[in-house]
């Protein structure tokens, strides 16, 4: 009964319960939030030190500015197609399937009070406010308010700077960095052991807020939003294959237990952590992986950019208006813009809706409010399209830097390199990267020294 103690099965056990307290008891459900909420916050207070020091060692490595610069612009180019086709994808399907073309919504009738509590009164940052943003105030507020593209620039920062040190501090931070980094992998593992608590908690919440009643209310565009990520998925999995000979069908069995937390809980956010280490585990260059993966939490929302141009689109099919071709392709153009200042705004999806509305002038922006019961049941959608996205995303990028190891990425999804060897070879890695620094450390005190 070994598969009983995997955390993939505990986890899957976990949301089963869940929902099933969710359903029965929705009242106790709704109670349950803390435990989820509580275990998401375990995992963000550990993700900027992670990221810092994952690019800040890889960085190191690399060596210069201009490799830096290079992944980063190939990062966003593949991000801002991805993102394009879903958004396409999104129209698409709306206009096929048509899912509210039945609703026949009277707008006068809705209460928008319902987005502003949803979104706390906030607005997505401007262009320019979102680039100013991306400087933090201080080194020490970007690590206090988890603003991982402001970490994300600190940590390119030091790591050129590290980088181009040719003495002894140089050998000495990087042993440092990469001993604290096996801590706090180390401290990710422990809160890990809390995931099905979390997961449960979260599905419990879920359903009995929201109530399993809102799947048949919005079943058609459920349906419709499903569909289009898993059409946009295959298309993934195809480019995936063709770019770097990946696997996607082993890639997600890979990740599994990170997959089903994800959805669990609702956030990509939570895996993060585990993602990247399971990514560098797979053949992914370490600083392609810390600077691709946080930077697409922000710029590859595959995911939302699918549910954020349907979902305008069975807006106003709602209330009884067909859009031109000319408004569908400024939808495309609003969202290609407003979907890329997302992470991190409370309420964002319905802030994006919103600006879409207002930019159309299509139909009344109250519509909106339609979209609060369903919204949460596309988080499933959301994350996992997010995350693959976003992963695939490092696999290309390293192919095309060369810093992708194929041969072992094809061992070790084909389960040829068994999760205990990679354990194994992390701890004997660590182990030997210390012991040799150690050495250069004494060779290099002279007697004059002494």
């Amino acid at each position: 009964m070994s598969f009983m103690k995997s955390l993939f099965f505990q986890i899957i056990v976990a949301v089963i319960i869940g929902i099933g307290v969710g359903i029965l008891w929705p009242d106790l459900g709704s109670l349950l939030q803390p435990l989820g909420t509580g275990f998401i916050k375990l995992i963000k207070m550990i993700i900027a030190p992670l990221i810092f020091m994952v690019i800040v060692t890889g960085i190191a490595k690399i060596g210069d500015l201009k490799s830096v610069g290079r992944i980063g612009l190939k990062a966003i180019i593949w991000f801002e197609i991805a993102t394009t086709i879903a958004l396409v994808l999104g129209l698409g399907t709306a206009n096929l399937l048509r899912p509210g073309a039945s609703m026949n919504v009277d707008p006068s009738t809705l209460d928008a009070s319902g987005i502003e509590a949803k979104t706390n009164g906030s607005e997505l940052p401007h262009v320019v406010d979102f680039i100013m943003n991306i400087i933090p105030t201080s080194v020490v507020d970007a690590f206090a308010q988890n603003a991982l593209l402001q970490v994300l620039l600190v940590a390119c920062l030091f790591g050129v700077a590290l980088a181009a040190t040719e003495n002894k501090a140089k050998e000495n931070v990087l042993t440092l960095i990469e001993n604290i980094l096996g801590i706090l992998f180390r401290i990710i593992g422990y809160i890990m052991k809390l995931a099905p608590i979390g997961a449960f908690g979260a599905m419990a919440y879920t359903v009995g807020a929201y109530g399993a009643s809102t799947l048949s209310s919005f079943g058609m565009l459920i349906i419709a939003c499903y569909g289009a990520a898993l059409l946009f998925l295959v298309m993934l999995a195809l480019a995936a294959w063709w770019i770097t000979g990946l696997n996607f069908l082993q890639f997600v069995k890979y990740t599994r237990s990170e997959v089903m937390l994800a959805i669990g809980t609702g956030s990509s956010e939570v895996v993060m952590p585990r993602m990247m280490d399971k990514l560098t585990k797979a053949g992914c260059d370490r600083a392609v992986v810390g600077l691709v993966v946080p930077t697409g939490y922000s710029f590859n929302l595959d995911g939302a950019s699918i549910y954020l141009s349907l979902a305008t689109v069975f807006l106003a099919q709602a209330v009884g208006i067909d859009l031109t071709l000319g408004q569908e392709i400024t939808i495309l153009l609003v969202l290609m813009l407003s979907s890329k200042g997302m992470a991190g705004v409370p309420g964002s999806a319905f802030l994006a809706l919103s600006a879409t509305a207002a930019a159309l002038n299509a139909f009344p922006v109250a519509a909106v409010a339609l979209l609060l019961g369903a919204d949460r049941f596309m988080d499933t959608m959301r994350v996992f399209t997010n995350l693959m996205g976003n992963c695939v995303a490092a696999f290309v990028v390293a192919k095309w830097e060369g810093l992708l190891d194929q041969k072992r990425m094809r061992a070790v999804l084909s389960g040829e390199i068994s999760a205990a060897e990679l354990e194994r070879e992390e701890q004997a890695s660590l182990s030997s990267m210390s012991v040799s620094r150690s050495e250069q450390g004494k060779r290099a005190v002279s007697p004059e020294m002494l």
